[in-house]
């Protein structure tokens, strides 16, 4: 049996990877959130803890036992990040997978990556100090930074390197649970890399109008 703990688990990528991962037999899947109302009732089946992924106390006892954390997370995610790895190596859990931003090594080229950086200046900022605090400990990470986010019904991506520019423009979410998911099954995968996640064909200089909100990002995971 695989313990696997995931933190943040009502975003909504997270969701679709808890449906996957509820219906393997071979997974104890635990769920940490902040706002138990918020889960769909259907995972509700899962061990569920309540807390704030930002406060020690309260992220220890989720992660003792744990075989491989998964982050979803918004809001104080430079905090969270500390958290998580002091926490997991004083409790020798040592594989994370961490969802980021693309563009936050200014990686996304072209005019794309331009209108990128205008959108999410400090978001970028942010998740980027997160990334660097993982990137510097010795966890087996994996850090995911997914382009645009669709709520379209598929799965299709490709992915890209800590060191290669960044391809595609948007992909769905459930494509990004589906690469974490792979990676919860074999942690192996990907270990201390920054991966790219992406729609393959959809270069270009824009995301289509239907991933936009008036703000012109949807940061919600």
């Amino acid at each position: 049996m695989k313990n696997i703990l995931i933190i943040g688990a009502t975003s909504r990528i997270a969701q679709w990877a808890e449906r996957t991962l509820l219906r393997d037999q071979a997974v104890q899947l635990t769920l940490f959130l902040r706002d138990q109302a918020k889960l769909p009732a259907d995972l509700k089946t899962a061990k569920i803890l309540v807390g704030d992924a930002t406060d020690s106390a309260q992220v220890t006892p989720a992660i003792q036992g744990q075989d491989v954390v998964y982050a979803s997370l918004e809001g104080d995610v430079v905090t969270a990040a500390k958290t998580l790895v002091t926490v997991m190596n004083q409790q020798n859990v040592k594989r994370l997978i961490w969802t980021s931003s693309l563009g936050i090594y200014d990686e996304v080229p072209g005019k794309f990556g331009e209108l990128n950086n205008r959108a999410l200046p400090d978001y970028l900022k942010t998740y980027r100090a997160a990334a660097d605090i993982i990137e510097a400990s010795d966890l087996a990470y994996t850090i995911i930074r997914p382009a645009w986010l669709t709520n379209d019904d598929e799965v299709s991506y490709t992915t890209t390197h800590r060191h290669d520019a960044f391809v595609g423009t948007e992909v769905s979410r459930q494509s990004i649970a589906a690469y974490a998911v792979s990676l919860i099954q074999d942690p192996t995968l990907d270990v201390r890399d920054s991966v790219g996640v992406s729609k393959p064909g959809t270069d270009g200089d824009r995301p289509r109008v239907a991933v936009m909100t008036g703000n012109g990002f949807d940061p919600d995971m």
